[in-house]
């Protein structure tokens, strides 16, 4: 049996301060799965950032070209609601990459684990909501591009809409991609996704994993991919601060156990990214983090 692997570099930190989002979750991350003997040091491989030619498989080069620069102009910032460094710049490029071989680690042995990524508001040319770059479509591009699959589906679970990966992928019968989120949430604008599963506010465990598994099976019904792209955000739980809906932690791990066992019983080998998280206590987002990775590591040692 091949190792439960998860990708993991330094660079993730996007070095925000003190903001809302907490950046830092990712090291914090890595060093509770070390702390708690959960994965040793060997479990942890890094990724290569990645190159320009992946981006571009994406994302328009005058974006990149912003990035790489440091010419973002004013409301570039404002959409991006992140100061720009050039430490922010190479989180972006790592997270990518790491998505890339959480990817292949997938098509290797059932599952790969990204300690990052899920970027998913960033458009084609511009960045949106803490999101410069779109991991999830450089990844599923690249592997289409090297002949890797032909058919992947990104099943986003973070509490927010997953607008710039709908809006990269409409028209494209290849990818399937299903969002389910709070309705009343940012984003304002929500291009369709393939399924959107549209949430009241306060919804709760079992309203959730009963639309969930409905709309989920409905989409294996009638779309194979050959890879799914899990979502894994944090903050539909209760007490995160950008989000308004009502999940609990077991709520939350539940949710993870439906995702990766539906696809893996399927044969279909699952990549996981972990996507946003703002509970009031950091802590609270590193434990719900660290439950996805306990899980996919259960699931992927179960015969």
């Amino acid at each position: 049996m091949l190792p439960f692997r998860l990708v993991y570099d330094e660079k993730y930190d996007l070095h925000l301060g003190n903001h809302v989002f907490p950046s830092k979750k990712y090291s914090w991350l890595h060093d509770r799965l070390l702390r708690t003997g959960f994965a040793a040091p060997e479990d942890f491989v890094a990724p290569h950032p990645a190159s320009l030619a992946d981006l571009l498989l994406a994302h328009d080069g005058e974006w990149i070209a912003k990035l790489k620069s440091g010419t973002l102009s004013y409301q570039d910032i404002l959409r991006l609601e992140i100061p720009y460094s050039r430490q922010m710049v190479e989180a972006f490029w790592a997270a990518a990459g790491g998505t890339i071989l959480a990817c292949r680690l997938a098509l290797e042995s059932r599952l790969g684990f990204n300690v990052g990524g899920g970027f998913h508001h960033a458009y084609p040319d511009h960045g949106e909501g803490f999101c410069a770059i779109n991991d999830i479509a450089v990844a599923i591009r690249r592997l289409q591009e090297d002949g890797a699959i032909r058919r992947a589906m990104v099943v986003d679970c973070d509490v927010h809409h997953g607008n710039g990966t709908a809006a990269i992928f409409t028209g494209d019968s290849s990818v399937f991609t299903l969002s389910i989120h709070q309705f009343n949430n940012y984003p304002s604008e929500k291009p369709p996704s393939s399924l959107d599963i549209h949430l009241a506010d306060g919804v709760g465990d079992a309203e959730y994993l009963h639309r969930l598994e409905n709309g989920y099976h409905a989409a294996l019904a009638m779309f194979h991919p050959e890879l799914v792209i899990y979502v894994a955000g944090a903050d539909p739980y209760y007490e995160d601060q950008l989000g308004g809906l009502g999940l609990t932690f077991e709520g939350l791990e539940e949710r993870d156990r439906l995702v990766l066992w539906t696809a893996l019983n399927r044969k279909i080998p699952v990549a996981i990214v972990l996507a946003g998280g703002y509970a009031q206590s950091v802590e609270d987002t590193i434990t719900i983090h660290a439950n996805t990775a306990a899980v996919a590591k259960e699931l992927m040692e179960t015969p």
